[in-house]
């Protein structure tokens, strides 16, 4: 297949920038805030959905207000580094919902990955179950949130 890459006009980044403020407007309200018509608002939104540029539309939940209130950034060192074997991991934590986000770094660790477990009971059932009956697991490095100054999902466009 293909891919297209997508040349961003003013009004594609006006667009964009107006939908990571709020996915939720309608087509007209969204219209009205970026100085076009709606029909033409329409046709770009599908433009940029269909290229990719827009990946999904998400609702974004208060941890606390949802018992997910422990925030952890973890370093993870495998013991082989061999493209399978990281491939393996990274299916591995795929798997789990607390596992919000997993990179693959370097240099360094080999991963870090960012988890929102409801309390440290969560988090020591979860590092057991991924880290500790892991065989390739090396060394975890864990780091808890004690203040979350800032959180945003937006990108500069």
């Amino acid at each position: 297949m293909k891919t297209v890459k997508i040349i961003l006009d003013e009004l594609d980044r006006r667009i964009l920038n107006a939908l990571q403020d709020d996915a939720a407007q309608t087509n007209q309200e969204l219209a009205e805030l970026v100085h076009a018509s709606a029909p033409t608002c329409l046709r770009r939104v599908k433009r940029l959905v269909d290229g990719g540029v827009i990946a999904r539309q998400v609702v974004l939940l208060d941890p606390e207000k949802v018992g997910a209130s422990l925030s952890a950034i973890v370093e993870i060192t495998l013991d082989v580094q061999a493209s399978e074997r990281l491939i393996e991991f990274e299916k591995l934590v795929a798997t789990e919902a607390a596992v919000q986000q997993c990179y693959r770094v370097s240099p360094g660790p080999d991963f870090v990955l960012i988890i929102q477990v409801a309390d440290m009971a969560a988090y020591h059932e979860l590092a057991h179950r991924l880290f500790a009956q892991h065989a390739n697991v090396r060394n975890v490095r864990s780091f808890f949130s004690v203040l979350r100054s800032k959180f945003e999902t937006r990108i500069a466009v």
